[in-house]
């Protein structure tokens, strides 16, 4: 068989391991859902189970060489990408000793001492994001109530260079995965000693920064024997998940706009130089690809809501998909096709427009149901309307992206997993009203980790060149004229709706969906 690539790709709500041969064509994939815990009598916080969780991941790994016939030592090169934000600290002896997710948010005091002394301005302008869901608030939180943690720290790093650091035993970092530590300085792609200095650490904590494509080591004989894996085959840098999504549909030049739909949703727009919202309101980070930058809002929990909603409400619509064996995301997408646009005034407020330095999300709620109308405002409408309203805050953040850039984006890249299906690639049609194009492997992130697998043992001589021959899109959607008045009223309503509902939660009335530390 021709040589394979492996991309191990960590998000918030899932582990992923697939296999790709050299031309780009996805073999398997081996996943398993997973969850991060809160510590018992810590509000806000979530844990990263390292034990646990690279358990999961070796069968991952196990699933997908046995799904794509595929021997381990057919495998060229293994790669890897995460969430971003999540980090995990080690001790001098190289034991884990603290990890958390993305969206722990524990650290709701320091943030906001962060944000009175005016630090967290400062470092949002190096380095791009504010102190809500980021390194430097952790880090002040783990020095006030786990001291003796905070004077073992030897090393940090984020969640996929946990994964090189398990697979070869060193500590690296790359730009896109590093910088969303905020603790970089964004113009020299590396940490920032002032925004270190402020939080007390020392610049021998972290690792070194590489970019993406870089060979740093092999398999060892003990990650062998964990994952499958052959000791000795070649593992290379691969790099955040967004920004490798981008890498993986061909975005690997400045001026394009892309949507991931994944279990948060970015809408981001590539730049050949660090663009920083003067309001704070979206987020900047280094590209996975050298000498460029990325600007992204964020449609909180947009794919997690859905997921949410599969487990608590469609038993029926699960029944049915395991009866004709196929995913109930299509069961359910089907089900809600049958509901016009705008759903019958159904409306959903999960996902909140993106304001970095106050990124509150609102009780998640659906208003509007018609009580004299079973059919069609039940729920049926639900999945439609939790579809529309991640449209419609992907919608808000094009809209901030257009007005920083100065420039109007013609069509859309929409990848992920939730650009799988038929209804919500059309709804983000409608919603953006502008032509929708869908490439060919949805799991973008993972097929970039593979062109760097691939870059790093020469299977590809250049990123361009990769890219061009591999990455194809699938299907343009174009956007239904009729349903342009309809969801341009019905924005229009969830933008007023929105905020109302979560005054709710600012009135303590309500439980919101999430409230970041420092908010």
């Amino acid at each position: 068989m021709p040589p394979s690539l492996l991309a191990i790709d960590l998000g918030t709500g899932s582990c992923r391991a697939a296999l790709f041969d050299s031309s780009g064509r996805q073999l398997s994939i081996g996943q398993r859902e997973w969850s991060h815990p809160g510590l018992a009598g810590v509000p806000g916080s979530q844990i990263f189970d390292t034990t646990r969780n690279w358990r999961l991941i070796g069968d991952c790994i196990r699933d997908a060489l046995a799904s794509g016939g595929v021997a381990a030592h057919e495998i060229a090169a293994v790669s890897s990408s995460s969430m971003r934000e999540g980090m995990v600290l080690y001790d001098a002896a190289g034991g884990e000793i603290w990890a958390c997710p993305n969206v722990d948010s524990r650290s709701a005091k320091q943030a906001s001492e962060l944000v009175v002394s005016g630090a967290a301005r400062r470092i949002y302008e190096q380095g791009g994001d504010w102190v809500s869901i980021t390194s430097p608030a952790r880090f002040l939180w783990i020095r006030e109530h786990e001291p003796e943690v905070f004077a073992a720290i030897a090393h940090m790093g984020m969640l996929s260079d946990w994964v090189l650091y398990r697979l070869t035993g060193r500590f690296l970092t790359d730009p896109s995965c590093g910088s969303s530590s905020n603790l970089f300085d964004l113009a020299s792609r590396s940490w920032s000693r002032e925004s270190l200095s402020l939080i007390g650490l020392s610049e021998a904590v972290m690792p070194d920064v590489v970019e993406p494509g870089t060979v740093i080591g092999s398999v060892t004989e003990l990650a062998a024997a964990e994952t499958g894996l052959v000791a000795g085959t070649p593992v290379v840098v691969g790099g955040a998940d967004t920004q490798l999504g981008l890498v993986g549909i061909g975005v690997v030049g400045p001026d394009r706009v892309t949507l991931l739909g994944g279990s948060f949703w970015q809408m981001t727009v590539v730049t050949d130089r660090p663009l920083i919202d003067p309001e704070a309101r979206l987020r900047t980070l280094c590209h996975a690809v050298p000498g460029q930058w990325m600007t992204e809002g964020i449609g909180f929990y947009s794919g997690i809501a859905m997921r949410w909603y599969r487990d608590a409400f469609c038993e029926l619509e699960k029944a049915e998909a395991a009866r004709r064996g196929i995913d109930p995301y299509a069961v359910m997408e089907e089900a809600a096709a049958a509901i016009p646009a705008g759903s019958n005034g159904v409306l959903a407020t999960f996902s909140n427009v993106m304001d970095a330095k106050r990124w509150v999300q609102a009780p998640p709620s659906f208003v509007g149901f018609n009580v004299d109308d079973a059919a069609g405002s039940g729920r049926r409408a639900a999945i439609r309307a939790l579809e529309e309203q991640a449209a419609y805050a992907a919608r808000g953040h094009l809209e901030i992206i257009e007005s920083l850039t100065g420039r109007s984006y013609p069509e859309i890249v929409f990848t992920g997993g939730a650009a799988k299906g038929r209804l919500w690639p059309q709804i983000v049609a409608d919603v953006l009203d502008r032509p929708v194009k869908v490439p060919a492997v949805v799991e973008s992130t993972a097929l970039g980790a593979a062109f760097y697998a691939g870059l790093g043992v020469g299977l590809f001589r250049t990123l361009d060149e990769v890219a061009e021959r591999v990455v194809r899109m699938e299907r343009t959607v174009e956007p239904n004229p009729a349903n342009r008045h309809v969801y341009d009223a019905s924005y229009a309503a969830w933008t007023q709706v929105y905020p109302r509902m979560l005054q709710l939660a600012e009135d303590g009335l309500s439980r919101p969906m999430w409230w970041p530390a420092g908010a």
